[in-house]
């Protein structure tokens, strides 16, 4: 609600946002970068080492359908963990209106 606010947009790895969006979306919120580097439930688990985050991969579709306006999925693309995916996700977002942005990993170990 402040004066020339366009956008209020939050990053999420979408394990606890269909709890959360009602209460954001009433907060203003329009757009929505999630992280989602594979959309295998096993693998999900792994990176966000959590149990129970398999429907994660799901959030796309719900944040569309509470009509958030913008909606986003970043992919790191990790040889021998998720390059094989990068067509299922193209076909898991083909018909909808999100944009899949693949990002190579860059590793940081010295």
């Amino acid at each position: 609600k402040l004066e020339g606010l366009k956008t209020i947009a939050v990053t999420t790895n979408g394990v606890n946002l269909a709890r959360l969006l009602p209460r954001l979306k009433e907060a203003g919120l329009n757009a929505v970068n999630i992280s989602l580097d594979t959309l295998v439930p096993a693998k999900f688990e792994f990176i966000v080492r959590r149990k129970g985050t398999g429907l994660s991969s799901k959030a796309p579709v719900l944040i569309l359908a509470v009509n958030v306006v913008s909606c986003l999925v970043n992919c790191v693309v990790m040889r021998g963990f998720n390059e094989d995916e990068l067509l299922d996700f193209v076909d898991f977002t083909k018909d909808l209106p999100i944009d899949v942005r693949f990002i190579e990993y860059m590793p940081f170990d010295g």
